[in-house]
């Protein structure tokens, strides 16, 4: 599993010649109203096993939550279950606020 900052996230959405990963974001659906990167799709962490078989096991995904935490279960769990090119936000949608959209509501 990778790392990723929320800068090194922003260059890869900016990168053109770069395929876009898929943006999971595991937060819960208040959570993700209140404030989400553009793109992301929402799959809430407890729907994660009954959901596992609509995912890519070939596609990137980062996977994204408040702080990094839950994300980064979500993505070792997906790793345990075959998936190879998984990311984790490092400081979820918190750093991306804070370090690319200073316009992003924080909670």
């Amino acid at each position: 599993m990778q790392h990723l900052t929320a800068l090194e996230l922003a260059d890869w959405l900016a990168d053109e010649a770069r395929p876009s990963p898929f943006l999971m974001d595991v937060r819960e659906p208040w959570e993700f109203e209140t404030c989400r990167i553009a793109g992301s799709t929402l799959i809430p962490m407890h729907t994660i096993p009954a959901r596992i078989d609509d995912l890519d096991e070939d596609a990137a995904i980062v996977c994204i939550c408040h702080h990094g935490a839950r994300s980064l279960q979500v993505a070792a769990f997906l790793e345990r279950h075959g998936f190879g090119k998984v990311s984790n936000l490092t400081g979820g949608v918190h750093a991306w606020a804070v370090q690319v959209d200073h316009a992003m509501p924080k909670y």
